[in-house]
């Protein structure tokens, strides 16, 4: 039977997720737990936290705050100071190769190297969404009417990826050849980089806000309906033509975040009522994790192992599930 530690929070749980071993969690109102062999909590920001991202290599906590600033932080609570934006909202940020952090406010985006560069890369349209390629360093840029690809090294013109309407959150597949955008109305968009190739995946009943890409990539796992929505990405067309699977439907509530395990073709399922659900693909049996709570589950991530799972709430409820006693 899985159990669960909880944990104490102050506020509404930004982005739950593994430091390695250690279990992290970032708060909107600015507070940063690291929880392992004990626990350590600390706030880098002066006020409120917007975003959090675990760095590439698993070392630190990326977040970022309506401060202005970017901070990592250790799991021993240590705290530096990256870079800043004094007077911006820093509410988007990604982790990219070698300690590059990609971060962005209004119509503007920045990358900041390892070796502490900056460089910057203007848009005519507010940003909606960062994520780096899983390999190499290049930058996609979600914003209204499509998305951009930089080559973070170069100063070459973007590659232009257009679609009609406001793109938010976006995501490359793991192996790179596709790149995927939740948008502003209830519906995804993608494209398939080798040719540009759009692809519509629609019927949502609300806005999607999170994806999980299952193992080697074979599904995107997201929320937005009353039951987990798996697009296939394998075969030559990605999710075009095929339909997607339909895990963990429930009729009196909405998923509202998944998380893909890292060996095994499961996804852990969040609900609007704070229950968490496992669900596996071939057969779509299911294993209760934990009961409703108080709140939405806004965030979940499993550790490298895929025998314990992290969550958090929308109403600061968070824990540990262990899959294992």
């Amino acid at each position: 039977m899985p159990t669960i530690a909880p944990l104490e929070l102050d506020g509404f749980v930004v982005r739950a997720g593994f430091l390695k071993d250690c279990a992290s969690f970032a708060t909107g109102e600015g507070e940063v737990l690291f929880s392992a062999a004990g626990e350590h909590r600390c706030r880098p920001h002066k006020a409120g936290l917007l975003a959090a991202e675990i760095s590439r290599d698993g070392s630190g906590l990326i977040t970022s705050g309506d401060d202005g600033c970017i901070h990592v932080t250790s799991p021993d609570g240590s705290s530096a100071l990256v870079a800043e934006r004094p007077r911006k909202w820093i509410d988007l940020i990604a982790a990219g190769p070698s300690g590059a952090v990609a971060f962005a406010s209004g119509r503007t985006a920045w990358i900041r190297f390892g070796d502490g560069r900056e460089k910057e890369f203007a848009h005519e349209r507010a940003v909606g969404g960062l994520a780096f390629a899983p390999k190499g360093m290049r930058l996609a840029v979600s914003r209204y009417d499509g998305a951009n690809l930089w080559w973070a090294n170069t100063d070459g013109a973007p590659v232009e990826l257009s679609w009609k309407g406001a793109h938010l959150g976006t995501s490359f597949s793991p192996d790179g050849k596709y790149l995927v955008t939740a948008m502003q109305e209830n519906a995804l968009h993608g494209w398939r980089l080798s040719d540009t190739q759009d692809m519509r995946m629609t019927g949502y009943p609300a806005k999607v806000k999170s994806f999980s890409w299952s193992l080697k990539g074979r599904y995107l796992a997201t929320s937005g309906a009353n039951a987990a929505i798996l697009w296939p990405f394998f075969g030559k067309t990605g999710p075009m033509g095929q339909t997607p699977l339909q895990l963990g439907t429930r009729g009196d509530a909405l998923v509202t975040a998944v998380a893909c395990h890292p060996k095994e073709e499961v996804v852990a399922i969040g609900y609007q009522d704070g229950m968490i659900m496992m669900s596996r693909f071939t057969d779509n049996a299911e294993v209760l994790l934990r009961r409703p709570g108080k709140g939405p589950v806004s965030s979940m991530d499993w550790d490298a192992d895929g025998t314990r799972l992290v969550f958090g709430t929308e109403t600061a409820e968070a824990g540990i599930v262990s899959l294992q006693d």
